[in-house]
């Protein structure tokens, strides 16, 4: 076939004789048998010891034509090896020149499927391979899939969409992943989205291939980084920043310096991932990251865009919004305001300037977001006000009562707390992280008195995916609470409820919950719940709210008494006529 032709096309070129010319041979021929037998002397193997070996090999029945491939296969995979010794010894432009002969006498029969691994590898070895070569093997699909990755980084180099249309698929993937995780259907206090370590994260699939294909080649790790960003902006999807991150981590683990030194965030971050993994900023980390803001110098502001995007990470604000918690713990303890505490003061400084990435890199105007001086002044010491009561409630349970019987739980919530979280994000975010506290020590007073100020959050923060993921799992703690009307009427009405329509993430939260937690639920409540939380009719086929809802109601079908069951005891009274009753609905 046509195939066939430009397979071994490239034959003729280095003057060893093909197919075709065999043909041509005995076209052309009075004794076809003799012209064949001087067709495989010329064109053998020309050693003279075969000549009678052969022959040996005929009688045993080995065709040529194995004997041929094995000695092929044989000699493919010693040049090979020289290939690659050639690639290491001599001086630098010798190998090089080398290889680039080798290059130049094999190219022509890259398509032979015998032949291409001896060409790939040459071109493996080679730092630079000739333009020309490079635009041959970006025009042949084929050629181009079979290419080692050393040289798909030179023709990514040059072709930024090339390169965007290898990386894409990875990404789609990488964001998928982490929603699995945060919609999992496991869900536990022990294990969440942020327990993996940094280490073990970046083992994942995505972040090695990506790690693989950048290489050491500092363009492509900025193309990578310019998809980030600018897929960041475009969806706001703050796994972006994860990723951003975990990519310059899985460098540094690999110590690819030739990257590492020339990203202005290295240092940064590497810092910063130390306190990921402990989850905490200790106050000598907190120095170092300070010193890093701090240093940022005039003309080279530009950074901070790279910094918040670091900053905004959710892994990051995880860490700072739990420091920050037990901060204002410490501080409660010791009787200290917290614009004294300069520690606290560096928290929220990146913790502002983390939720400041979206608008620093849209804007391109790179300085550090003000702090407003009431979530210092105001905000604050009304949560340390709320630890403060719970410590009075504690105790006041503990002091025997005299006459006035017990002191009620305070069930209020000062208007301003509310305002804070719908107006100031980074209010929000830490309140949030403080219901998520109280929640994990099964502090259920604090959870119902606080609860109805997340109805309406900055943002809607309060149903975002990553505060239900962790919602859902703290609540497990407090399972045995489901039980009371009360306690459901108040988490399910006066908070998932009001939101389940217009944001479907939220009813796919409150279905995992239930999901898990069903069988601690009052049946009449469950009852009213599952009516709640049926999907509309517009809600497509494949709609993961409607699979949850179909195993929810699988479950809680096969909970039911059977029919059998309750009409075992045999009644002994007689029946009684039936009288139409007055028709009172």
């Amino acid at each position: 076939g046509p195939g066939q032709a430009e397979m071994y096309a490239g034959l003729q070129e280095l003057g060893v004789a093909n197919g075709e010319d065999l043909k041509e041979t005995l076209t052309n021929c009075t004794e076809p048998l003799k012209a064949i037998e001087q067709f495989q002397t010329e064109n053998g193997v020309l050693l003279p010891s075969l000549q009678y070996a052969l022959p040996f090999l005929d009688l045993h029945g080995t065709p040529r034509l194995e004997f041929h491939q094995s000695v092929f296969d044989e000699l493919r995979e010693k040049l090979l090896e020289r290939v690659s010794a050639i690639a290491l010894e001599g001086k630098v432009e010798e190998r090089y020149k080398k290889l680039e002969d080798l290059l130049e006498k094999s190219f022509s029969l890259v398509k032979m499927p015998s032949i291409q691994p001896v060409v790939m590898c040459v071109m493996k070895h080679l730092p630079k391979v000739p333009e020309k070569k490079l635009k041959l093997v970006m025009a042949d699909k084929d050629l181009y899939k079979a290419c080692a990755v050393e040289v798909k980084r030179q023709i990514w180099q040059d072709n930024q969409a090339l390169f965007g249309d290898e990386v894409s698929p990875l990404l789609k993937q990488y964001i998928l992943e982490k929603e699995n995780i945060l919609f999992s259907n496991d869900i536990s206090f022990l294990q969440n989205f942020f327990s993996p370590s940094p280490k073990t994260r970046r083992q994942g699939e995505v972040v090695q291939k990506l790690t693989q294909m950048i290489g050491k080649n500092v363009k492509l790790y900025d193309m990578v980084l310019q998809f980030l960003r600018t897929l960041f902006l475009r969806t706001r999807n703050v796994h972006y920043c994860t990723l951003r991150a975990e990519l310059l981590m899985s460098l540094h683990d690999l110590e690819i310096s030739e990257i590492c030194t020339v990203d202005p965030c290295h240092k940064f971050t590497w810092c910063l991932d130390a306190c990921i993994r402990e989850k905490f900023v200790d106050n000598k980390r907190a120095r170092e990251l300070q010193g890093f803001l701090d240093g940022v110098k005039k003309g080279q502001e530009q950074v901070l865009g790279d910094l918040s995007m670091i900053l905004c990470d959710p892994f990051a604000i995880n860490t700072l919004a739990l420091s920050t918690i037990r901060h204002l713990q410490d501080l409660v303890g010791q009787d200290t305001l917290p614009r004294e505490s300069p520690d606290l003061l560096l928290l929220l400084r990146m913790l502002s300037l983390g939720q400041g990435a979206w608008d620093m890199i849209d804007s391109q105007v790179f300085k550090e977001p003000k702090m407003e001086a009431e979530l210092i002044t105001r905000f604050l010491p009304l949560l340390m006000s709320f630890v403060v009561d719970d410590h009075t409630f504690t105790v006041d349970q503990k002091l025997p009562s005299e006459e006035k019987g017990p002191i009620p739980y305070p069930s209020t919530i000062p208007e301003a707390f509310t305002k804070f979280l719908q107006e100031n994000r980074i209010a929000c975010e830490i309140g949030l992280y403080y219901i998520l506290h109280i929640t994990k020590q099964r502090n259920k007073n604090a959870f119902l008195r606080l609860l109805p100020a997340l109805v309406d959050t900055f943002s809607d923060l309060a149903f975002s995916d990553i505060f239900l993921h962790l919602l859902t799992g703290n609540l497990t703690l407090l399972s045995d609470e489901f039980a009371l009307e009360e306690f459901c009427t108040s988490l399910f009405d006066g908070f998932f409820l009001t939101a389940c329509s217009r944001k479907e993430n939220v009813h796919r939260h409150v279905l995992r919950l239930l999901l898990h937690l069903h069988h601690k639920v009052a049946p009449a409540k469950l009852e009213s719940l599952q009516k709640a939380l049926e999907p509309t009719k517009q809600v497509g086929r494949e709609n993961s709210v409607k699979e949850l809802y179909n195993q929810l109601s699988e479950k809680l079908e096969l909970r039911k008494p059977s029919p059998a069951e309750v009409t075992e005891t045999p009644s002994m009274e007689l029946p009684l006529p039936t009288v139409p009753t007055p028709a009172s609905r």
